[in-house]
């Protein structure tokens, strides 16, 4: 019996670090995307572009491991909890990969025309986003609702400056109307970043949800 529940929790740990991995392979795709448009760096975009196997095959490895340990070990309570929140925070992290390609799509329009302005805003929510996502990883990994509550308080940031982005861009749209297709694409890029941060969110409600078996979804 004792030998059943160290393999659980050797499990459990083993799927916590493919979880934590494939987090950092989504952020490390929305850091290039992002770095991609600041620095016209069209390769880099390309980068992004192709390299989305690793994240799709850790999205299976992760569901396979998750309905394996409820299978074998049937687990209860809190663990029972975890497993659950696991498969949908991989699902979560995943989009957040697919965020980062749409970014990378945009990006690649957008540099094919002179820059509508500096980017002071847009660098800023993506900086914001990742460390949301750093957060509610972090916060699964130790089962620590507060750290998860506290990335909760960041989204509304990131929503004022989406807001920031599109009034501010709206702005040099009407003044010139070769500004237009670019501005969109800025602008369609703050809504994949706010869409990080809400998946980031829904990571840190499933902790919430882990730890206290409390649903603050719609609160």
């Amino acid at each position: 019996m004792e030998r059943h529940v160290r393999h659980f929790q050797e499990e459990l740990d083993e799927l916590k670090g493919r979880l934590l991995e494939m987090g950092g392979l989504a952020e490390d795709r929305l850091r290039l995307a992002v770095r991609g448009l600041v620095e016209r760096d069209g390769p880099l975009v390309e980068k992004v572009l192709v390299g989305d196997a690793a994240i799709n095959q850790l999205h299976i490895d992760i569901d396979d491991r998750c309905f394996k340990l409820l299978a074998l070990h049937q687990p209860m309570a809190v663990d029972l909890r975890a497993i659950v929140a696991a498969v949908k925070i991989n699902t979560d992290l995943e989009r957040v990969g697919d965020l980062a390609v749409n970014i990378s799509e945009a990006v690649r329009r957008y540099l094919q025309h002179p820059p509508v302005k500096e980017l002071i805003d847009i660098p800023r929510m993506a900086e914001l986003a990742q460390d949301m996502l750093r957060d509610a990883l972090d916060a699964f990994v130790r089962r620590d609702p507060e750290l998860a509550q506290h990335v909760l308080t960041q989204d509304d940031a990131l929503d004022e400056l989406k807001t920031a982005v599109f009034r501010e861009l709206l702005g040099y749209m009407l003044r010139d109307s070769a500004t237009i297709e670019p501005a969109l694409d800025l602008i369609l890029i703050s809504r994949h970043l706010e869409r990080i941060g809400d998946h980031a969110t829904n990571v840190a409600e499933d902790v919430i949800f882990m730890v206290s078996a409390k649903d603050v979804r719609h609160q």
